[in-house]
């Protein structure tokens, strides 16, 4: 019996080596091509036509996406853009240290495959920064941002009190949307700075000897700190009404807009013919001359017309969908209040998982990795 379970074992083995003999062994030459064709085809091919990983390097989607979330693109929801800029090194977004990663040999045309919808209100956009444009970087090697859509093309927008209206009605607030807040304790020798993490306190903007601190909070979050002991002052803080800031769109000192009061604002629509006159030329002009391939824009002031390429008109008919883009961190974030209107051809994709979140001030390993922040798809 022995004997014949060995004889069984010897067979079967010798059965193997002939099977394997017959296998042709692929070359080390094939092996590298097929690892080529991986590295440098299939997953470039996949980043550009159909999902890519992004890092989140900023606070202003807090506390929806936080610093350090590693999040999926989908690029086929609006539609894969095809590269304007083909030529370029796989895996580098712009630049190798201080030199630019592509080359301008060979420019194309935007183009857009056909997608699975369009950009709608409160879509979280990723999208190539429209302020690169001073810098002479083609669209596509501009940096990516990351922020919510407030306005579609067609809307007209405008901001009141922190608060985003469409078409004149308030518009829903971001779940998870933060705002400048003014914390005053009780007793600041008896604040337990646990107190903030229990809280969901992300960032404290400042501190006084007085017990007052300037801080971000939700909405939700400023109402239970209304009803604790150890606050006697818990103020939401906003730029007020008629008070401009320079540095908001478009930029006009004669401009009583801020980051709170902002607006109206027609966001034009491919196709749209929109009247042209003293009052919204700065809104229009950087859109006409730096996205719509207009060299030669000016206002002519005798006329009262526009002047594009120069012809004088008194309407400009827009060749692209414009929207106005805001982070959830309403009172930390650089976005469409700052630099204005976002085209079509600027937007990459829509975020739908975050696969992995880091915390870079975690204090040990344990920590750096947020597990529950981790593994779940964008809301």
């Amino acid at each position: 019996m022995a004997n014949e379970f060995q004889d069984r074992i010897k067979k079967k083995e010798s059965d193997n080596k002939t099977a394997d003999s017959g296998k042709a062994k692929k070359s080390v030459k094939r092996e590298l091509i097929e690892f080529g064709l991986i590295i440098f085809v299939i997953v470039p091919f996949i980043n550009m036509f159909i999902m890519q990983s992004y890092a989140i390097p900023t606070s202003s989607m807090e506390g929806e996406m936080l610093v350090g979330d590693r999040l999926f693109v989908s690029k086929i929801n609006y539609g894969a853009r095809v590269p304007m800029t083909p030529i370029a090194l796989p895996y580098v977004h712009n630049k190798i240290g201080n030199s630019p990663s592509y080359t301008e040999a060979i420019k194309l045309p935007y183009y857009r495959l056909p997608g699975l919808g369009t950009v709608e209100r409160n879509d979280i956009v990723v999208f190539n920064y429209p302020g690169d444009k001073v810098n002479g970087m083609p669209v596509d090697k501009r940096e990516n941002y990351i922020k919510r859509c407030v306005g579609i093309a067609g809307d007209t927008l405008s901001v009141k009190g922190c608060d985003v209206y469409i078409n004149g009605k308030p518009s829903l607030h971001p779940r998870l949307s933060q705002y400048r807040y003014m914390v005053k304790a009780k007793d600041p020798s008896g604040i337990n700075p646990k107190i903030w993490e229990d809280l969901g306190v992300r960032e404290i903007l400042g501190q006084a000897d007085d017990g007052r601190f300037m801080m971000l909070l939700t909405d939700d979050n400023a109402a239970k700190m209304k009803t604790m002991d150890a606050f006697e002052m818990v103020e939401k803080m906003l730029e007020p009404a008629g008070k401009g800031e320079p540095q908001i769109y478009p930029q006009n000192p004669n401009s009583n807009w801020n980051v709170d009061y902002f607006g109206p604002i027609y966001l034009p629509k491919r196709g749209d013919k929109v009247k042209i006159d003293s009052s919204n030329y700065l809104l229009y002009a950087p859109a006409i001359r730096d996205y719509e391939g207009n060299s030669d824009v000016s206002w002519n002031s005798a006329e009262k017309k526009i002047s594009v390429n120069g012809q004088l008109s008194d309407t400009y008919e827009f060749k692209m969908n414009y929207y106005f883009m805001m982070g959830d961190n309403r009172h930390n974030s650089l976005d469409s209040r700052y630099w204005g209107m976002v085209p079509e051809d600027h937007i990459v994709g829509t975020p739908i998982f975050i696969w992995l979140s880091t915390n870079d001030q975690a204090k040990g390993w344990g920590d750096w990795i947020r597990w529950d922040k981790s593994f779940r798809f964008v809301k």
